[in-house]
């Protein structure tokens, strides 16, 4: 047969395809109802982080019947101190989760009978323990199955059928999670919210880290917890990378962690791993340069730690937009071909998609100017890359007609604020005078992470709109009156969560600290400083001398000798400048300064880079009855897509668990949770019944705290 007799035969096959392809809505001939799509057997879902489920007894016909099937109280709440946001697992009918206070339970995935819980801090008064979003699980296929999570600053292995130590993992259980990291752990505090993923036998974890701790990748052997390998996010000399910081740079800064999660193809041997601004956050003039690994994905072999390749999403991030989220691992459809990518959501409201084995971004990326900083000693980095597509899930403007219209007291208010702070460009630094950020430090995106469909390509993402204020001043008295030694201590360890005013914020996640002689004695609030406090970590590196000047300031008792901030401070230490807290930026009434949607849900078709639907995610009731449409709300905690056409999401401020047509974005059933459900649900079969669950946990954005998860399912018939 003559080439061109072939010709067309080839594209009648190719027409069909395409037609075939069409038809049945599918990417291509992919399994979505392969096994790991139908349990939930990891953090999100299944190593890939798709956060989708192939089960389809519950479905767009009948999700308005769902009912109540068990809840299980963890019962150690503390009022407006805990949150629950975990994603629990289930293997084999049992579910694993963790409580209000960093236990680890066993449930039966059925009845929500306990099996067993196991607790940490056994014997030590209850005081909050911070944030936990899973565990991650290890069988040897035998007897020997263990679950692996951190609590404080140790990982536990655990015995998963009987909740006690697993044997021969570190010392009794546990291991010291600050060691390895190069560094002295005694003036450093290092913990994991997020569970990290297993290949083979190795437990790969990043984590989350305070007063300057190096974020390094590590792999833990699950059998013994020796580390087996460890990647240097702030590269050591020698190292790729290394030249993008100042020479010391390894030995001094902070962070560059990975602590949302990770993803993993199982089958080529690759994690993905994305990482954190270096600290400070919000300057560095003391890390001039690119800061490379910083703001990053990383592809990373395993087996050993190498690095394969990495893009950098913000160059010397001084804007805090840590990745927040693991990215999902996808395969969708470009130019009539499969291809395996990697998609990496961000806070700023973009999604980028990349080749998963070379790194190729499978969309145009532009380079834009960004603004030069005024602050002594800062070098922004000239240029910032945005993706041409998809377009952004959240706005990247906040002018000034967009201000709050809900009423004219507002507007009046919010737009005088506004015309004082910094605004105009997506880029612009911080600044003294203020300096806007929006979308805001919690995205965008936040750690809920995006669910994708396989069948569809299309990728599903919650987002926040709420615009913040940062503003910078300085740590060195310069012409006023220079400061006590417990001032100076405050200023490094605590301004810029509670303010440099001591106010905090206007939220609940940071409290003020003014009055604190009228709500604890001198040793309450040592013992708070010293152990930690819901997600305040302990700050055990201080001095005792350290300590008792901290609480004396505290206190309003503080008669020290003063002295300007940066005389008895270490070079790393003597940063010119801090900021006053995390400012929202609101209205008198307390609602976002910006016209709304304040909270959106976004379907977004990763083949060719359009957006589905969009809607508001969330409603304020007080404001519906007032006649104003539904606004959305400050949402936490990610969604979950299923093949029977369901969305399901919690994670709004509303306290509402809601079920959406993933195709449409109509809403098809909703219902009260006994607290927010600021966690990602999970969705699993025992012995023919499909389950959702959620951890109805509370405590963010003025709600209270709560300690109870939830499973729905079908009445048995």
């Amino acid at each position: 047969m003559k080439a061109s007799q072939m010709v067309v035969p080839s594209r009648f096959i190719m027409v069909i395809c395409a037609f075939f392809i069409a038809a049945c809505g599918e990417t291509g001939y992919i399994d979505t109802d392969r096994e790991d799509y139908r349990t939930w057997a990891s953090y999100q879902g299944d190593k890939s982080a798709t956060q989708y489920s192939s089960l389809d007894q519950i479905n767009v016909e009948n999700v308005h019947k769902l009912d109540v099937a068990w809840t299980f109280s963890t019962g150690d709440a503390i009022a407006d101190r805990t949150e629950i946001q975990a994603n629990p697992i289930i293997i084999d009918d049992v579910l694993y989760g963790t409580t209000a206070q960093l236990k680890a339970f066993a449930l039966r995935a059925d009845t929500g009978e306990l099996l067993w819980m196991f607790d940490p801090f056994e014997g030590e008064e209850p005081r909050g323990r911070g944030r936990n979003r899973g565990v991650a699980w290890w069988s040897d296929g035998a007897e020997d199955n263990r679950i692996f999570y951190v609590a404080g600053s140790r990982l536990y292995g655990i015995n998963a059928d009987t909740g006690e130590p697993a044997e021969g993992f570190g010392d009794d259980g546990s291991v010291d999670f600050t060691l390895g990291l190069g560094r002295d752990a005694l003036d450093i505090f290092i913990t994991s919210t997020s569970p990290g993923v297993v290949y083979e036998d190795l437990l790969i974890k990043g984590s989350t880290v305070y007063n300057r701790a190096p974020g390094h990748i590590r792999a833990y052997n699950v059998r013994t917890g020796e580390i087996e390998w460890i990647f240097h996010t702030i590269p050591h000399p020698g190292e790729y990378g290394y030249e993008t910081w100042p020479p010391d740079a390894w030995t001094r800064v902070g962070n560059a962690n990975s602590w949302p999660g990770m993803s993993l193809d199982e089958e080529r041997g690759i994690v993905y791993v994305p990482t954190a601004s270096p600290g400070h956050d919000f300057y560095g003039g003391d890390r001039i340069g690119q800061n490379l690994f910083g703001t990053s994905l990383l592809a990373l072999d395993a087996s050993t730690g190498e690095r394969i390749w990495h893009y950098q999403f913000v160059r010397h991030d001084i804007w805090d937009r840590d990745l927040p989220a693991a990215p999902n691992l996808v395969t969708i459809r470009r130019e009539n071909r499969l291809v395996d990518a990697v998609a990496q959501i961000t806070k700023s409201g973009h999604v980028f998609v990349f080749d998963r084995v070379t790194g190729e971004p499978l969309f145009p990326i532009q380079e834009v100017e960004a603004p030069e900083s005024d602050l002594r000693g800062e070098e922004t980095w000239p240029t910032q890359p945005v993706p041409v597509k998809p377009e952004p899930f959240a706005r990247q403007e906040f002018r000034e007609e967009d201000v709050t219209d809900i009423s004219p007291e507002s507007h009046e208010v919010v737009l005088e604020r506004y015309r004082e702070i910094r605004t105009g460009h997506p880029w612009d630094p911080p600044s003294r005078e203020g300096t806007l950020i929006f979308p805001g430090y919690d995205g965008g995106a936040e750690w809920g992470g995006a669910a994708f469909d396989p069948g569809t390509g299309i990728l599903y993402v919650n987002s926040n709109e709420m615009p913040w204020i940062l503003t910078m001043v300085e740590t060195e008295a310069s012409g006023e009156e220079p400061a006590t030694h417990g001032q100076r201590i405050y200023a490094m360890n605590c301004a810029s969560c509670h303010g440099s005013n001591l106010e905090g914020g206007p939220g609940d996640q940071y409290p003020s600290l003014t009055d604190l002689d009228g709500r604890f004695t001198d040793q309450e609030l040592r013992s708070v400083i010293e152990n930690g406090q819901g997600i305040m970590p302990p700050f055990g590196h201080l001095t005792s001398e350290e300590t008792d000047a901290l609480v004396n300031y505290l206190m309003d008792s503080d008669t020290g000798e003063r002295v300007y901030v940066s005389e008895d401070m270490s070079d790393a230490q003597q940063v010119p400048y801090t900021h006053t807290g995390y400012n929202r930026f609101l209205d008198p009434e307390g609602y976002p300064a910006v016209k709304p949607p304040w909270g959106t849900l976004n379907a977004i078709d990763l083949n060719t880079g359009e957006h589905v639907w969009n809607i508001p995610l969330g409603e304020f009731f007080e404001l519906t009855e007032r006649g104003i449409p539904q606004t959305g709300t400050e949402n936490y905690g990610g969604p979950v897509v299923t093949a029977g056409g369901v969305l399901f999401i919690g994670a709004t401020q509303d306290e509402k668990f809601r079920a959406f047509d993933k195709k449409t974005g109509e809403l098809l059933w909703e219902t009260d949770l006994p607290a927010g459900g600021y966690a990602t649900p999970s969705v699993y079969e025992v012995s023919g019944r499909q389950f959702v669950v959620i951890a109805a946990g509370g405590g963010k954005m003025g709600t209270s705290s709560g300690d109870t998860y939830v499973a729905f399912a079908l009445p048995e018939e």
